[in-house]
């Protein structure tokens, strides 16, 4: 009597494993035609900035959501010098032509129409510096601890007047070629760990890390921190910004 019951419990037993088995397949393989058929579907849809429209709207929304949490107080880890790389890996060389002429760089910096600012290297080396040290982190995955100092934009903003054109929207900024562009917003330009950085690991920067000047912005991803910055303009609608127009997120925050 026992063994017929321990029989036609294990029946049952084997019905219900076959029976989820089963079920678990059939989910499986309709979760698989959905995403294929989705995929189809955002691959067919209008582009916006090189993104699907679906995709570009969910990434703009993130940016505005994210872009209310930035805040002086919400500072990016540091390190000490001693963790810095010596050997700083190079992200990118767009903007970077061998064309270039340091002898005639100045610094411009476009307050408005027909008023531009134009500085020399002792011009912004007069303002107070600023050393930090964190990890520099790529859209292509790989992260370094690095050694950067330059003045604070915040410094250079309030040293040469620029408190009106610091109440707008975005801050601009492109190579001497034009070639490299980004633009970024307000509160993460006037952030306290954001620098126009000349100096990396204690040197001047090397011609590949952006000489004679860069950006160093902590808060986002490396797309953001141009180098060799020919040219700064304010403005309260989004800039152009290069990699924005290749499909990716315009905020780029971390």
């Amino acid at each position: 009597m026992e063994n017929l019951k321990y029989k036609e419990e294990q029946l049952i037993s084997e019905k219900k494993l076959r029976y989820k088995t089963i079920i678990a397949f059939i989910i499986f393989f309709v979760m698989i035609i959905a995403a294929i058929v989705g995929w189809n579907k955002l691959r067919k849809q209008p582009t916006t900035a090189n993104a699907p429209k679906t995709i570009r709207s969910v990434l703009d929304y993130n940016g505005d959501f994210f872009s209310n949490f930035i805040s002086n107080n919400h500072l990016a880890k540091t390190y000490p010098v001693s963790a810095a790389v010596k050997s700083v890996r190079v992200n990118g060389d767009v903007g970077m032509g061998n064309d270039f002429d340091p002898a005639t760089w100045k610094l411009q910096v476009i307050r408005n129409a027909g008023d531009t600012l134009f500085l020399t290297m002792d011009d912004i080396k007069a303002l107070p510096k600023t050393d930090i040290v964190f990890d520099f982190k790529c859209i292509e995955g790989w992260s370094q601890v690095t050694h950067w100092a330059g003045v604070r934009f915040s410094d250079f903003a309030k040293a040469y007047h620029l408190n009106a054109q610091t109440q707008l929207k975005y801050v601009g900024m492109q190579t001497p070629d034009k070639q490299y562009y980004v633009g970024i917003d307000m509160p993460s330009m006037m952030h306290p760990q954001t620098l126009l950085c000349y100096e990396m690991n204690g040197q001047p920067l090397p011609m590949d890390q952006g000489y004679p000047l860069r950006l160093i912005i902590p808060v986002k991803y490396g797309i953001k921190s141009i180098k060799r910055i020919g040219e700064i303009f304010f403005s309260n609608e989004r800039p152009p910004d290069y990699w924005y127009e290749r499909g990716y997120d315009y905020f780029s925050g971390l």
